[in-house]
Formats: structure tokens, C-alpha cells, sequence
């Protein structure tokens, strides 16, 4: 299942890096349409350009491999919905507003039995969420994230975290607090490990394990209906 998470994570970053390059060709002929040319009648407009013959090539075999992503991404995301949904655990984690069944899946796959953790704090560090502490002359000072453990996992609950805050007051106060604050990245970051710590007690409350020591920072799990939208 690492291997299909891995192959549509490389997949669906694809369609960026091909977007940021055709926009340059409009912009050689002085047309700048911004998210407008991926409308229909911007991309009618794109196709229409007079170009070089380089140029053209390299358009129309821009547009094909775009065309081409968009099918198969499709294929990648049914597999990954059907394993997750034969996956209890996944299914519990899929209730949260924003949580896919891509993040659902890759965090169960990532964490393992949840109960070789003993509290929310080991779970955050295992995931690299944790800020790296720099200490001087007896201050404390929190610093940037360790980015230790699984890189794919940090990006997706980053992306789910994002998604959460639309639909959940608390996590949409915690963003605006902290962008004013620290900036838009950091609040990402935050609502990220916040989110994780969500789906840590999700796991541990639904399994019959004998009850985990809550930690006096770690919040509550909230189980809310799923969107369509989610990740």
C-alpha cells in the first residue's frame, strides 16, 4: 500500500509542474489569463496561439501529458478509497472534517498500532511536528520543526489541517491567531501536529487497549461528519 500512496503523491504533483510552464508560452504572446486559463475558453485560447515551432511542441506535448494525469489520477484515488474503507482504523480517521481517505491511510500505515505510543507528545515527534528547542543562558526557545519521519504524511496532514479550519471554528481561530502572529507557514505547521494530535486519540479511544495517559496539552479527539472535498 506504500508503494500506490508513494506513486499517487509523485502523480498529483505532476499537473503543477506542468501548469507553471504553460502560462510562460501565453505570456511570450502577451496573453496573461492567471487561473482563467484553465477554463474552457481559456485553454481554447492557449491552443490558439501562433507559436515557434519549438513552442507549439512543446504545448501540445505539455497539454497531452496533462490530459493524461488527470485519468490515471483518478485510478489512483478509487485504489487508495477502497483500501482505506476495508481498514477500520482508516474509517474512524475519515469522520474528521478534511480527512481523506489518502491521509486517513497514510497515517495508519505510518503509525503503526497506535498503542505503541504512549501519549500525543511521542506521536508528534515520531512525525518530525515537533519544534526543535534552542536553549541559551537559561531561555528556552522553540525553533523551526524537526522534519524527522515520514515527509509525505507531514504534507498531507498540513494540507487536511488547512481543510479542517474551514469547517471547524476552533482550528480557523488557532490559524488567524497564529498567522498574525508567527506567519502563514507556522500556522500551517501547527494546525498540522493539532490535527494529528485529533487523530492520535480517535485511534486510541476506539481501540480496547487499556486507556492511554493523557497528556495536560493534548486536546480532546471531536468526531464530526466527513465532506466530499476532503483529502
Amino acid at each position: 500500500m506504500w508503494q500506490l500512496l508513494k506513486h499517487r503523491n509523485k502523480l498529483v504533483r505532476m499537473p503543477t509542474s506542468v501548469k507553471n510552464q504553460l502560462p510562460f508560452l501565453a505570456m511570450s504572446q502577451g496573453v496573461c489569463r492567471k487561473k482563467k486559463l484553465w477554463s474552457a475558453r481559456g485553454r481554447a485560447e492557449l491552443e490558439g496561439l501562433s507559436l515557434g515551432p519549438w513552442a507549439s511542441q512543446r504545448r501540445q506535448e505539455l497539454l497531452e501529458l496533462l490530459d493524461g494525469l488527470e485519468p490515471r489520477l483518478e485510478e489512483l484515488n478509487e485504489a487508495v478509497k477502497a483500501e482505506a474503507e476495508r481498514r477500520p482504523e482508516a474509517t474512524e480517521l475519515m469522520k474528521h472534517k478534511g480527512v481523506g481517505p489518502v491521509t486517513a491511510l497514510a497515517f495508519v500505515l505510518t503509525i503503526g498500532p497506535v498503542q505503541r505510543f504512549t501519549n500525543s507528545r511521542a506521536l508528534v515527534s515520531y512525525l518530525g511536528l515537533n519544534p526543535g528547542e534552542d536553549s541559551s543562558g537559561g531561555r528556552q526557545g522553540l525553533g523551526h520543526i524537526s522534519k524527522q519521519g515520514n515527509e509525505m504524511l507531514r504534507w498531507l496532514l498540513v494540507e487536511a489541517g488547512h481543510g479542517a479550519a474551514q469547517f471547524d471554528p476552533e482550528l480557523r481561530r488557532k490559524y488567524q491567531r497564529l498567522k498574525f502572529r508567527r506567519g502563514g507557514n507556522v500556522a500551517k505547521v501547527a494546525l498540522a501536529r493539532h490535527l494529528a494530535v485529533r487523530l492520535y486519540w480517535a485511534l486510541r479511544q476506539a481501540s480496547d487497549s487499556t486507556p492511554p495517559v493523557r497528556t495536560s496539552r493534548s486536546p480532546e479527539s471531536r468526531k464530526v461528519e466527513a465532506t466530499p472535498s476532503q483529502v
